[in-house]
């Protein structure tokens, strides 16, 4: 017999129940779409040309009373010798070691006082030198950078020290598998040009001397290779003072080297062998267009999309369908004349081949068909995305006013880059894997255990040419 407190409770239960029900017998709604990206404004700036050929870019961003100043000298590995890789890190290195005036403590408690720091970095074509401070002291930290570059003092005592380091950074770096396989990738596909030598050899450190890096410093470091960047709030009148002051007597001198690139444009394959080891690392890649080019936009999406973007096809394929590998990931290596395209996983030793065979895979099917327009449009959004964060701070302002004054580029190349990314269409990304990632030009580099992997990358080998 059903009592009425029994009735009560279906009721109520019942109740309960039907907005569940009915909520999930309803469509489903979907989210809204995003809105259409905002066009990219520069921030207020100005770029004017000393007489020694020395480029300043006076940037004025946000509101936080802070300052970054950089001075980039437009030399680097580049202008390495054949036989000095490493002379260009090594020579950064020393600035920071004492100038005529200062000592290495000294310059490191002049920046700490101003509340901030001193760094310098050489790269492949250009050395950095600077950090960020607080705005009032932005005149003073000027001063300091151009102590640093101009006035090295290069006590061979620091000397031994800053190689002994170098020394111990080589070994720690060529027991990474990574760097094994980005230092026979370049070798490979850069011969006998600086970019083919990422990282130098004990032999080569051992057999430099500080006389090799004065000459280096002598040679690159100047006027006319130099663009000083100051970002954040300043006052604008004062730092164009100060910087005048501190950089008008330096000499002009020659401008950038340029060396000639002749990458190899044939497939290649490489092993280097790690006993036992327990997983792969690969890397496959090649030349392509520079940022020049007016399709290079239509390039960076299409390598978003096939493997530089953590929801992209190689990714989702080999890491989340597969499990081959953790991180895979594809980037563009961006030089006027040698840039390149290379996709890298760590992959487990059994499965070497199988990733081979899903990236090519993908490539393939990118340069077959064009993605859906909404696959497309998750991608170029993502693009956008990154493209506004990196907009978004004072340091992220100067490098990308210093990547287009590198590329040669033009502010334009900023302005217009979201309207650019946003109009790529699924035949672009199409016709820019058919045209730049033919799988029969790809260099392919792989450091594992040679006895379990032979095998596996040998269908992945040129066929040799038989002359009749």
């Amino acid at each position: 017999m059903t009592t009425l407190s029994t009735m009560r409770r279906t009721l109520i239960a019942a109740l309960a129940l039907s907005p569940v029900l009915a909520a999930a017998q309803a469509p489903k709604e979907q989210p809204p779409a995003p809105a259409a990206p905002k066009s990219f404004r520069l921030a207020d700036h100005r770029t004017f040309t000393m007489k020694n050929g020395m480029r300043v870019t006076l940037i004025h961003y946000g509101s936080v009373p802070k300052a970054v100043v950089q001075l980039e000298i437009r030399t680097g590995a580049i202008d390495e010798p054949p036989y000095g890789p490493g002379l260009a890190g090594l020579a950064a290195e020393m600035l920071l070691q004492g100038t005529v005036a200062r000592s290495a403590v000294r310059i490191s408690r002049d920046a700490a006082d101003m509340g901030g720091s001193i760094g310098a970095s050489a790269g492949a074509v250009a050395t950095t030198i600077g950090g960020e401070v607080l705005s009032e002291h932005t005149a003073r930290f000027v001063a300091l950078i151009s102590d640093v570059a101009r006035h090295p003092g290069l006590d061979k005592a620091d000397f031994e020290r800053v190689r002994a380091n170098a020394l111990r950074d080589l070994a720690i770096n060529m027991q990474n598998a990574s760097n094994i396989a980005r230092q026979q990738w370049r070798y490979t596909v850069f011969p006998d040009h600086p970019f083919g030598r990422p990282f130098s050899s004990e032999a080569t450190l051992k057999a430099l001397s500080m006389g090799h890096v004065r000459n280096f410093l002598d040679d690159n470091y100047n006027a006319t290779r130099a663009h000083l960047y100051v970002s954040g709030v300043f006052n604008d009148a004062a730092i164009e003072k100060e910087i005048r002051y501190d950089f008008s007597d330096w000499v002009a001198g020659p401008g950038p080297n340029v060396v000639r690139v002749k990458p190899a444009t044939e497939r290649q394959v490489a092993m280097v062998d790690r006993p036992d080891a327990v997983q792969s690392t690969i890397i496959v890649g090649l030349p392509v267009l520079d940022p020049k080019d007016p399709d290079f936009t239509k390039f960076e999406v299409a390598d978003a999309l096939l493997g530089g973007a953590f929801g992209s096809r190689i990714t989702s394929n080999i890491r989340e369908d597969k499990g081959y590998t953790y991180s895979p990931y594809s980037q563009i290596w961006k030089r006027q004349s040698a840039s390149y395209w290379i996709e890298s996983a760590d992959v487990t030793t059994k499965d070497t081949g199988n990733s081979l065979k899903e990236i090519f895979a993908e490539i393939e099917r990118l340069r077959n068909d064009a993605p859906p327009a909404i696959e497309l449009d998750g991608i170029k959004q993502n693009i956008v995305g990154i493209f506004t964060l990196r907009n978004s701070s004072r340091d992220g302002m100067v490098g990308q006013l210093r990547y287009v004054d590198e590329q040669q580029l033009g502010e334009s190349y900023l302005t217009d880059y979201v309207r650019n990314v946003m109009a790529v269409t699924p035949d672009d990304v199409r016709r820019m894997a058919l045209q730049q990632l033919d799988p029969n030009r790809m260099t392919i580099v792989v450091v594992g255990d040679r006895k379990t992997v032979e095998a596996q990358i040998a269908p992945y080998r040129p066929i040799p040419h038989i002359v009749p």
